[in-house]
């Protein structure tokens, strides 16, 4: 028993990925159980934010407000984001994709415009980063994000070849800042009041070790579900050569973000705060926004990245560990 708790610490968060897909295959595939899946299907939308607002605000207990300034790495890695965008949109504009092309390049598109997780900054705290400095670019990230997608993804094209339908830009973008505010805002807020208000509740809070941590991983277990329902579903609508082909597509964006966030990174002795900024997708808010204003099975694309990111980020807090370098989050 004692080596399988110690595995599970060791490997959560690839056991909350494996656990999620396999607890979506069976409800959905064994006869006994898909009425219940089928009757959890609606509120599943409404657990992850749940999940992300309760990591956020044990993650903001522990940071000092004071330290949440923008620093210079920051201002690089938006740029790069940005310059990752345009070329993305270049690609697609200047060669007139259409079909399957078109669908690859934006299930890539989705993964580089789409804002640094809000998990990031446990991961930072785990490989001893500055929490305080990826607290403040989760925001200016996000802001990022708001701007670019209003502004992109009326100059793509639709699959069948018509003018993409999008939203006006003011409404989208308040729409997306209303979404960025509730996830970030409202835990940072919360944290606040405890953490100068509530001062025996915040001490309590923060004595949990690797609280932040593991509540990450129980909300990959909801993410990797409906991450394997959205493949399955795909599935049905094309063929597993070119869902294969976004996986590997994904893989290779994951590797260059990360590599080119640590890459800059290394410039101010920031390899890991950068690293995780640039490499570490909302993936979560990737799908939706995938799925709202994009192809459908572009989708697939955030669905896959979210595996690769959790792999590197696994490997990377398994390196740390074993030098003795690990830290609580």
């Amino acid at each position: 028993m004692n080596a399988l708790v110690s595995f599970i610490k060791n490997w959560t968060l690839p056991v909350a990925m494996g656990t999620g897909g396999i607890v979506y295959l069976l409800f959905r595939f064994v006869p006994a159980l898909r009425p219940i899946g089928q009757w959890y299907a609606p509120h599943n939308a409404n657990v992850l934010p749940d999940f992300m607002f309760l990591i956020l605000f044990v993650t903001f207990c522990k940071v000092d407000f004071r330290k949440l300034l923008p620093v210079k790495w920051h201002f690089w890695i938006g740029i790069q984001q940005v310059v990752f965008v345009a070329a993305q949109l270049g690609i697609i504009i200047g060669f007139n994709l259409r079909g399957n092309a078109l669908i690859m390049m934006e299930a890539i598109l989705v993964c580089i415009i789409g804002p640094c997780a809000a998990a990031a900054a446990v991961v930072t705290a785990k490989l001893g980063g500055s929490l305080e400095e990826m607290t403040t670019y989760t925001f200016i990230s996000n802001f990022i994000s708001a701007l670019l997608i209003p502004l992109c993804f009326p100059l793509l094209p639709a699959a069948d070849g018509e003018a993409a339908e999008v939203a006006a830009f003011f409404p989208l973008f308040l729409t997306i800042l209303y979404k960025v505010s509730i996830v970030l805002l409202l835990p940072m807020l919360c944290a606040y009041i405890v953490k100068h208000r509530f001062k025996r509740l915040h001490r309590r809070i923060v004595s949990v070790k690797d609280l932040s941590y593991y509540l990450w991983g129980c909300s990959l277990v909801v993410v990797t579900g409906t991450t394997a329902m959205n493949i399955v579903e795909a599935w049905e609508h094309t063929s597993v050569f070119f869902l294969c082909s976004i996986a590997v597509m994904g893989l290779l964006l994951c590797i260059i973000q990360f590599a080119t966030g640590r890459f800059i990174g290394h410039y101010f002795d920031k390899t890991i705060e950068a690293g995780q900024s640039l490499g570490q997708k909302n993936t979560a808010f990737s799908i939706w926004v995938a799925t709202a204003f994009l192809h459908p099975l572009s989708s697939v694309g955030p669905g896959c990245y979210i595996l690769w990111q959790n792999i590197i980020n696994s490997v990377e807090i398994w390196i740390f560990r074993k030098r003795g370098m690990e830290r609580s989050s």
